[in-house]
């Protein structure tokens, strides 16, 4: 694998990744600023809508969804030529994987050998599924399959690899010693990959939502139509994502052929020469977005001072739009919706459902064995440091990568059959459709477990025996359990509601695009004499043709679930098919709009007032 690139990055490309990044902050930003404006109006306009009674049965939890840190020795292919090398690995709370020489450097606090960020990786277990995945990368078209140098990666079987894949970075290969440290590794870098990945999805600032949208957008503008993956990371990840899939087939063209090796030498080499490219896109990127900061601090507050007044107006203006709009478009609509839609919308509702439900199944099912092992222990008048023990256990299940293994398992598993059905239309984000469905899993148990230790530390009391207390615990066990089954089901509905959006939404655009452009041509006068970028002629159109898609998802789930009404917002506004609890990194996106988040001591709550309050590193 000793193929590299003939140079690195001279100066005339490195100004032209800048000068590339500087054209896409030059056509995405204003999207984002019209974006963040109608953030604004639809925070405000919910605001004054009357909220249901029956809100989240389950307690929030006050931990913030985190990596759990592991380390360990691995073997690593590095160098130049690369070779396994004996490394010492540490995952950070916050996602990033960091590499020493050994545990000493590690443990002296010596700086790393390197490091990345995990967001947007894959993990392979398999040597041979991992050579394939070179050879598709640089195909030798020459039919010499000679190399430069010997390949290490076929000189030494690996037993317990553990390859770390990128569409756009440089790989990482491991190893580690036993299956079980394989095991262990690879689940805690599944957390880390999908936590990092769903860090602006999770997020409920106004700005993250219209970061969201106006990425969407502007690749829709583009000819980009339909929900796909690059939305994992960060902002400035994402629009690196973006910017490196424009970038990639004149990469291709200009670059691999003069790669020196051949086979999966230049393979390797390709990977470097991506990683090079990735690194100045996200350098230029996080910059560009930085330095929007300031304005977009002083643009939400000045947004925040001109809808509020109007803000009844406004609301009156888009009805009036929006119903004319319903008018002149209903019939290419109806006619999509008919001979496009219906036919599929019970089978992915169906598939959907049945990800979600398995994956929440198999929390409750974790959720009652932990609630029922606890009952147990404190039955059988266990020493105080045992209890505490067991408490500590129970309070971390949401974040112990094993144990929420099943339910994260169960949302995968339907993840194939997903991407056959919805394919056809455009929709290429069934990862980030699994790692939702996970991040749901993991934030209801994390809810149903805080829940739990805060009423059974409201009822017990010192005065009670060990039974007396048991019985206690075991009345609380019902409770959360059923509270559980009420949140769940809510969740269910907006996740699977949401993401049936998601799916049809972009489609449905995209059919209708040729015929119903000129169409909003006749009401921009009646949208721009308003004056304010919170109401566009097309957020409105993108308003009816959701709220058309909402009536056929709503009556279907209906039927599926045999609810009453499923209906979640007002006159079909969009809402978010995530509603997760704040980032475990904060991005410009969010930076300066979300309510402050607790910091990384969190106090748990013991089960027996005679047990002190214990103070947990997150």
């Amino acid at each position: 694998m000793g193929g590299r690139p003939s140079s690195p990055l001279d100066k005339r490309q490195q100004q032209h990744l800048r000068d590339q990044v500087e054209a896409l902050l030059r056509n995405f930003l204003p999207q984002y600023r019209v974006q963040l404006a109608a953030s604004v109006l639809q925070q405000i306009s919910r605001e004054l809508v009357p909220q249901e009674l029956a809100g989240c049965q389950l307690l929030p939890s006050k931990k913030l969804p985190r990596v759990r840190e592991h380390r360990g020795p691995l073997t690593q292919l590095r160098g130049h030529p690369p070779q396994w090398q004996p490394t010492f690995c540490v995952l950070r709370g916050n996602g990033h994987l960091e590499w020493f020489s050994h545990r000493e450097e590690f443990e002296n606090g010596g700086r790393p050998l390197g490091s990345t960020a995990l967001t947007g990786y894959t993990v392979l277990t398999s040597q041979r599924e991992y050579l394939r995945l070179l050879d598709t990368l640089c195909p030798d078209s020459s039919g010499d399959h000679t190399q430069e140098e010997p390949d290490p990666l076929l000189e030494t079987p690996v037993n317990f690899p553990l390859f770390l894949q990128h569409p756009f970075r440089r790989h990482l290969c491991l190893s580690a010693a036993t299956a079980e440290a394989q095991r262990a590794w690879r689940l805690a870098l599944q957390g880390g990959i999908r936590l990092r990945g769903t860090v602006l999805q999770r997020s409920q600032a106004p700005a993250a939502h219209a970061f969201l949208e106006a990425v969407r957008l502007y690749r829709q503008h583009r000819g980009h139509f339909g929900h796909d993956d690059l939305t994992l990371g960060s902002d400035a990840e994402v629009l690196t994502a973006v910017l490196m899939r424009d970038l990639l087939p004149a990469l291709r063209a200009q670059t691999k052929p003069g790669l020196r090796g051949a086979g999966r030498a230049r393979a390797w080499a390709w990977t470097e020469l991506l990683d090079a490219v990735h690194a100045a896109v996200l350098a230029g990127a996080s910059a560009g977005l930085r330095a929007f900061q300031p304005e977009k601090d002083e643009l939400l507050a000045a947004l925040e001072r001109t809808i509020r007044p109007d803000v009844d107006q406004m609301m009156r203006l888009r009805g009036r739009v929006a119903g004319k709009l319903r008018t002149a478009v209903q019939g290419p609509l109806e006619s999509c919706l008919r001979g496009k839609v219906d036919a599929q919308l019970p089978r992915v509702s169906q598939t959907l459902l049945s990800i979600v439900e398995a994956a929440l199944a198999a929390v409750q099912n974790l959720l009652a064995q932990g609630m029922d092992r606890l009952c147990r222990h404190l039955r059988a008048n266990p020493s105080g440091a045992r209890l505490r023990r067991e408490v500590y256990s129970f309070g971390e299940m949401p974040w112990d990568p094993e144990l929420m293994q099943t339910c994260f398992r169960e949302a995968e598993r339907s993840r194939g059959g997903l991407e056959q059905l919805v394919v056809p239309f455009g929709f290429l984000g069934a990862r980030s459709l699994v790692f939702g469905a996970q991040d749901l899993a993991q934030q209801l148990m994390a809810d149903a477990v805080a829940t739990f230790l805060q009423l059974a530390d409201q009822c017990l009391t010192s005065a009670l025996d060990c039974h007396q207390a048991a019985q206690q615990l075991e009345k609380v066990r019902g409770r959360v359990l059923k509270k559980f089954w009420s949140d769940s089901s809510s969740a269910l509905r907006r996740f699977v509601r949401g993401w049936q959006l998601c799916v049809f939404l972009p489609f449905v655009r995209s059919q209708l695009e040729p015929r119903c452009r000129a169409e909003l041509r006749e009401f921009e006068g009646d949208v721009l004499a308003v004056g304010s970028p919170a109401l566009t002629v097309e957020g409105i159109y993108e308003d009816v043709i959701r709220g058309a898609l909402l009536q056929r998802i709503d009556g279907e789930l209906k039927k599926a679930l045999g609810a009453s009404d499923v209906s979640c917002t007002r006159d079909g506004c969009s809402e978010a098919a995530w509603d997760q609890a704040g980032a475990d990194e904060e991005t410009e996106a969010q930076r300066g709009t979300c309510p402050k988040q607790p910091g990384s001591c969190t106090e748990v709550q013991p089960l027996c007032p005679l047990l002190p309050p214990r103070t947990v590193r997150s």
